[in-house]
């Protein structure tokens, strides 16, 4: 018995490239986002680690403080980077378990669709050898009776 094909396989093949294509995303999407906190790490780091000397005359002193000003705004711009990197990241992980669910559906459907056809190929199989069996049993016997004269 020739087996039908599963026609929703285009689709299923379909569903996993996007799978696949979003698993690639997500991982850049979660390193983009790892190193956009290291860099605001970096940022606070240097930011914490700056120390002004005690005696600077008023014009350092001023410049000084402009540029501690500058670095802790940018600290700050690096960890809001960060945040919005982690929440991308984020949102392209759910996309990816998204597409992985619809995946999964169409993969569910080609199983039941295979135990369809196995039940199928069962019951035709036992079909045969029923009418195999009692095509035997109601045939008459082909033998010759003994000639007894």
């Amino acid at each position: 018995m020739k087996q039908a094909p599963f026609r929703l396989q285009p689709v299923l093949e379909l569903r996993r490239t996007e799978e696949r294509a979003a698993a690639v995303a997500s991982a850049r999407a979660a390193q983009s986002a790892l190193e956009a906190a290291e860099r605001a790490e970096l940022h606070e780091t240097t930011l914490a680690a700056a120390v002004l000397p005690r005696s600077l005359p008023a014009g350092d002193f001023t410049a000084a403080m402009t540029l501690l000003r500058i670095a802790a705004t940018d600290a700050s711009d690096a960890r809001a980077a960060a945040i919005a990197s982690a929440q991308q990241a984020e949102a392209v992980r759910a996309e990816w378990t998204a597409a992985a669910q619809r995946t999964k559906a169409l993969e569910r459907l080609r199983e039941r669709h295979r135990e369809a056809q196995a039940r199928a190929a069962a019951a035709a199989e036992e079909r045969a050898v029923d009418d195999l069996v009692t095509g035997r049993a109601g045939r008459p016997t082909t033998e010759e009776l003994p000639w007894t004269g």
